[in-house]
């Protein structure tokens, strides 16, 4: 089964492919973001859904429904769109639309929607057969299948969402607690579509004001939904909490010293949530591949652990497009860049060092240089 999307935010798209797969595992989804290259994909491989935004910077989404169905007067259709007006939907009656979804639509019923419009789900394939190496996997993954694991309290909590009220303060303080969720929110938030005025954003905070509340809510939704969200294995699970913990400690060493500086606690929080998302990348990854069916012992994975972290932790910084002074406060965890005077880093560095017992000679260094006495 294939499913052809046209969308020119690449975050929204993503989530209506996590939709899409979530319904129908073996799903090939197509995420397109110009209209004529959209058609030009219709052309090369006819899907069986097709989902497509009204408005798009090139054109509009109609003009690939139309070709659809010159073609094909069968396959499902799905409008994305933020008019309401009857005079709109009746501009495109003649194309025998199937659904349309609203903006800022509700995960929970374009769920309802979409399972009623997709074919039935074909028999699972078979997992490959034949040794495959977990190493020689990472090193060739694409970026864009690059993730972090979701908290399982949170995605369960993510999945009983069904009423349109639910808000993100509803969630407590587990989605503010979550790696994942930091990263996807902050590198939404980053995307030109959401950053006209092309100010880095470096908190959650400002990403949830940025995004919109309603917009953030399906992006963390959106998390919980992918096949593979959080880690269920009794020892990926085991490390992802250790790494978790350490991460929560230092955010609130962070927050305790920048209160003390008189600095912004907020990106420096962000960065400590961030700070091991190269092995928390790696465990995810492993999940997927034990899920897949293929075996894992412990030595590949602390291996894998120790050759590819730091490589997937740059290789989601570049992708993400973090902005330089939040990968500036990420590093700062591990050394101070030659040269610095800026005193966010040197407190994220002194927070790093008291949580890793560092020297108390390097500790009373970073302290002065940071302005506590």
């Amino acid at each position: 089964m294939r499913v052809l999307i046209l969308e020119d935010d690449p975050w929204i798209a993503d989530l209506l492919k996590q939709i899409v797969l979530s319904l129908r595992p073996g799903a090939r989804v197509d995420c397109q973001t110009r209209v004529a290259e959209a058609i030009a994909a219709w052309h090369r491989e006819p899907a069986q859904l097709v989902i497509a935004d009204w408005n798009l910077p090139d054109g509009s989404g109609t003009l690939l429904l139309q070709a659809v169905r010159r073609q094909d007067r069968e396959v499902a259709l799905v409008m994305i769109t933020a008019r309401a007006d009857r005079n709109s939907v009746l501009e495109v009656r003649p194309l025998g639309i199937n659904a349309f979804i609203s903006k800022p639509f509700q995960v929970p019923k374009v769920l309802e929607c979409l399972q009623r419009l997709l074919p039935e789900a074909a028999s699972p394939a078979a997992a490959p057969a034949g040794e495959e190496d977990f190493l020689q996997h990472l090193a060739a993954l694409p970026d864009d299948e690059l993730d972090l694991p979701l908290r399982d309290d949170l995605r369960q909590q993510l999945l009983a969402i069904t009423e349109a009220s639910a808000s993100l303060q509803q969630l407590g303080d587990l989605w503010q607690q979550d790696p994942a969720v930091q990263a996807r929110l902050v590198a939404a938030a980053n995307n030109p579509l959401y950053n006209s005025a092309g100010q880095p954003c470096s908190s959650l905070a400002d990403a949830v004001r940025r995004l919109g509340a309603a917009t953030a809510l399906n992006l963390v939704q959106g998390l919980a939904l992918r096949p593979v969200a959080s880690l269920q294995d009794t020892d990926l699970k085991t490390q992802g909490e250790s790494l978790l913990q350490a991460q929560l400690n230092l955010r609130q060493r962070v927050a305790e010293l920048a209160r003390a500086c008189q600095l912004d606690p907020a990106p420096l929080q962000c960065a400590a949530m961030l700070q091991r998302m190269g092995e928390l990348a790696v465990l995810q990854q492993a999940q997927i591949w034990r899920k897949r069916g293929l075996e894992l012992h412990e030595a590949q994975l602390q291996q894998a652990l120790r050759q590819h972290s730091s490589e997937l932790a740059n290789r989601l910084k570049a992708y993400w497009r973090l902005p330089n002074g939040l990968r500036e406060l990420i590093g700062a965890c591990y050394a101070l860049a030659p040269g610095n005077a800026r005193r966010e880093p040197i407190v994220m560095r002194l927070a790093s060092a008291e949580m890793h017992n560092a020297e108390s000679q390097e500790v009373q260094r970073l302290r002065r240089l940071a302005g506590l006495t």
